[in-house]
């Protein structure tokens, strides 16, 4: 895509953000002293080559461009602040070298790890800086705060596999494994495709394109490993001395993350609140596509998180953006925190029970003035709209009661109807550009739509209905909105081209995955249809110490249990996952084996999974 094909900013879109200007709250300043206190050194635009840089933003200076929504644009300067910071004496930071922070703490032999950030590359820099100024000592303990990818992608940048195998301590929340496996291998697909959409890993960085993601400046890339935990953490109160340092616990399943803990150092006087806590609305529901988050549990884990170490805490910290001091200021912040989850969570079911549905509810919604008034309550990430409409689907799923939407039409056809309904499509794109030219791009883009579902080959449908994407996301607060629709616009004017063979994901994440994880991950490639009446018995060995295990094929469906039986193939899981993904063959791993012909069926109705699906076109 080439800079003539983007648009500039729309008289509309330009009233638009002059509107949202005036309604901002005042800005003394004060985020920007916290984002820049206890800076202690950095490297050069936090340059990590191959992985992450911030150089590309250099345009993000001064005022917000016309472009660029000015509270997202505000955001996204104090995104900018990197390097490594003091906490407090005994607890460091390296910020801006991912979308997510990693945390140091200081213990008797060396350091603890918190959160290793999304990929190798950016930890082991983090790491050298933190030893470059505060001593070239071990790593003597990981804890992942939750079970996203942007908390643990990174641990081998940390520490070694050596390490690992050694038995050094890997701290988690109880359930971090299965979930981990859930949100990021099971439906990793299609999770990974639509986060290029909600973090503009394919748009330029530019005033027109990728400004920042709310949450952090964007997502690293490099190598992402999948280590289990060694240490689980199942109760609010447990106490764990690491490294002689204690620490103690609190455990909030089903908040920010399905597995998540809190933790406090007493000796620091220090309160972690993971990724429960961070600088702006997150999300209760993430477009990139995650089971819908309980904001009423939410909020109780905040307040709870109050009653057991706000007392006792100078410092807090989270796993996004940057710490508050104080004890006054830290209490604030987690009350309103704790109210902006529950306000959005009772007001959604006060209104749904009023007969209103989702989208209804979303359009209404508004914060209270002692909410709205905070910066760190916007929606630099997650959106009240968007919010609403999933504590609407978290109690009442995903149908509205209406019989009309009970069983519509899919996109394509349902779009074949809607424009000969309409009248052809020359009367669909007339009433694009009418609604294009009241500054009603919702409407406009809704319409035209069904247009580009109907007949993705039309290029002027293609292409206006970029122009009206393009100007909802130079209007939008949400950094992952803005990429949304900026990425929508992007490849509807350079759609990507169709390919015969599916362009598959790494298969990193499944290195590291127990046996028995690995095997649940098969079952969701198995293509029902082609496996039919297929009835198959297969036993796996695993001769790396993981264990044998019966695999059966029945009714289209996979199981997989502990134990032995026939026929049976020996092979890694490595040789396996190889397979799996095409970068193996059977003939060269599993040769006169008893099951060698059993593990080829079974491999011919495994899926391989095309990671470059269209999703603003069929």
């Amino acid at each position: 895509m080439t800079s003539l094909d983007r648009k500039d900013a729309s008289p509309a879109t330009r009233a638009a953000l002059a509107a949202a200007r005036a309604s901002l709250p005042p800005d003394d300043g004060g985020d920007f002293r916290l984002a820049d206190r206890g800076f202690i050194a950095s490297i050069p635009d936090a340059d990590i080559p191959g992985a992450w840089s911030l150089k590309p933003y250099d345009f993000l200076g001064g005022e917000a461009t016309p472009t660029v929504h000015p509270a997202l644009w505000r955001q996204a300067q104090l995104n900018m602040r990197h390097g490594l910071f003091e906490v407090t004496p005994g607890v460091y930071q390296v910020r801006g070298f991912d979308i997510s922070t990693v945390t140091f703490v200081e213990g008797e032999r060396g350091y603890i790890v918190i959160d290793p950030l999304t990929s190798a590359a950016p930890a082991r820099t983090a790491l050298e800086l933190m030893r470059s100024h505060r001593g070239d000592r071990p790593v003597t303990a990981v804890i992942y705060t939750h079970s996203h990818v942007d908390h643990y992608g990174g641990i081998l940048g940390v520490v070694s596999p050596e390490e690992i195998a050694a038995g050094l301590p890997i701290i988690a929340p109880e359930g971090f494994l299965k979930e981990a496996v859930s949100e990021n291998v099971l439906a990793g697909n299609a999770m990974s495709r639509r986060a290029t959409y909600m973090y503009g890993a394919l748009l330029p960085k530019d005033a027109r394109g990728h400004v920042d993601s709310g949450l952090g400046k964007g997502v690293s890339g490099g190598k992402v490993a999948l280590v289990p935990p060694t240490v689980s953490i199942a109760r609010t109160g447990e106490r764990l001395v690491v490294d002689g340092v204690e620490i103690v616990f609190q455990v909030t399943p089903d908040a920010e993350a399905p597995a998540e803990m809190n933790f406090f150092f007493p000796k620091f006087r220090a309160l972690c609140m993971a990724e429960n806590c961070t600088c702006h609305l997150h999300n209760i529901y993430t477009p990139r596509g995650a089971q819908v988050r309980d904001s009423k549990s939410w909020s109780r884990y905040i307040d709870e998180a109050r009653d057991l170490f706000g007392a006792d805490s100078d410092v807090m910290f989270a796993s996004h953006h940057w710490p508050r001091w104080g004890g006054a200021e830290i209490d604030v912040f987690l009350r309103k925190q704790r109210d902006l989850y529950k306000f959005i969570h009772d007001q959604t079911l006060r209104l749904a029970n009023h007969g209103l549905n989702a989208p209804e509810i979303a359009e209404v919604l508004r914060l209270p003035p002692t909410l709205a008034s905070e910066w760190y309550t916007r929606g630099f990430y997650g959106t009240v709209s968007h919010n609403a409409k999933a504590v609407y689907q978290r109690y009442l799923g995903w149908f509205d009661g209406n019989p009309a939407h009970l069983n519509p039409h899919p996109p394509v056809e349902a779009g074949r109807r809607y424009v000969k309904a309409i009248g052809g499509p020359d009367a669909v794109l007339a009433e694009a550009r009418r609604a294009q030219a009241e500054g009603d791009y919702r409407w406009g883009a809704e319409v035209l739509n069904h247009l580009v579902f109907a007949d993705p080959g039309n290029a002027e449908a293609r292409n206006l209905q970029a122009d009206l994407l393009e100007q909802m996301g130079y209007q939008s607060e949400s950094g992952p909105w803005r990429d949304f629709y900026l990425t929508g616009a992007q490849e509807l004017r350079t759609p990507i081209p169709a390919s015969d063979k599916p362009r598959q994901a790494t298969g990193t994440q499944l290195r590291n995955l127990p046996a028995e994880s690995l095997l649940d991950s098969l079952s969701v490639r198995l293509n029902g249809e082609a496996a039919g009446d297929m009835e198959l018995d297969l036993t796996l060995c695993f001769p790396d110490g993981e264990g044998t295990f019966t695999l059966r094929v029945e009714n289209a469906v996979l199981h997989h249990r502990d134990g032995e039986g026939a026929p049976e193939v020996s092979l890694s899981r490595d040789q396996l996952i190889d397979l799996v993904l095409g970068a193996g063959e059977l003939g060269d791993v599993a040769s006169g084996q008893p099951g060698e012909a059993a593990l080829g069926r079974l491999l011919s109705v495994l899926d391989r999974f095309d990671l470059w699906f269209g999703i603003v076109t069929p």
